[in-house]
């Protein structure tokens, strides 16, 4: 039975605090096998850190289950960070649908290009982006590099006018 319609996906709020940095946290140890207590100080005032950025929280019921961000990087550029998807959850559709509502999120700010980044042996997360249109534009140490170039209805319809 499939629970991704029962999922609400909305913006941050500063109640979620906690349960939104357990989450990212717990999905950084599952995969690492410890935490450095030292990294991820966006997570200790996400209201802040992500000022100015779209960051969502997924909601079954009253508990959250995923997490992903728009940050703006460049005049056109946008950054996907922070996608988190409970253990539990994984596989279902649910990091896919945080992931259109970003890049659906990304189109309505004007954005042209969006970009991300992972751990290169990270293979399931890589498969995930590749298969969500992403491209890989390089490696650097042990991270993999993605852009997704956006279509906007507009231009497209522009374009199939002109045809």
């Amino acid at each position: 039975m499939s629970v991704l319609h029962e999922i609400e996906i909305s913006p941050f709020r500063p109640s979620d605090q906690e349960a939104v940095k357990a989450l990212i946290l717990a999905g950084l140890v599952e995969h690492w096998g410890f935490l450095d207590p030292s990294l991820n100080p966006d997570l200790n005032d996400i209201r802040s850190a992500y000022a100015g950025s779209d960051f969502l929280v997924a909601r079954l019921a009253n508990r959250i289950v995923g997490t992903g961000a728009l940050v703006p990087r460049q005049e056109r550029t946008a950054e996907i960070v922070r996608m988190s998807v409970a253990s539990d959850l994984r596989r279902c559709g649910l990091g896919r649908r945080i992931l259109e509502r970003l890049i659906e999120l990304a189109r309505q700010r004007g954005y042209r290009r969006i970009v991300l980044e992972t751990t290169a042996s990270w293979q399931e997360v890589i498969r995930f982006y590749l298969r969500c249109g992403f491209s890989i534009t390089h490696y650097q140490g042990e991270d993999v590099y993605f852009e997704k170039i956006l279509d906007h209805p507009q231009i497209s319809q522009i374009n199939a006018d002109r045809k």
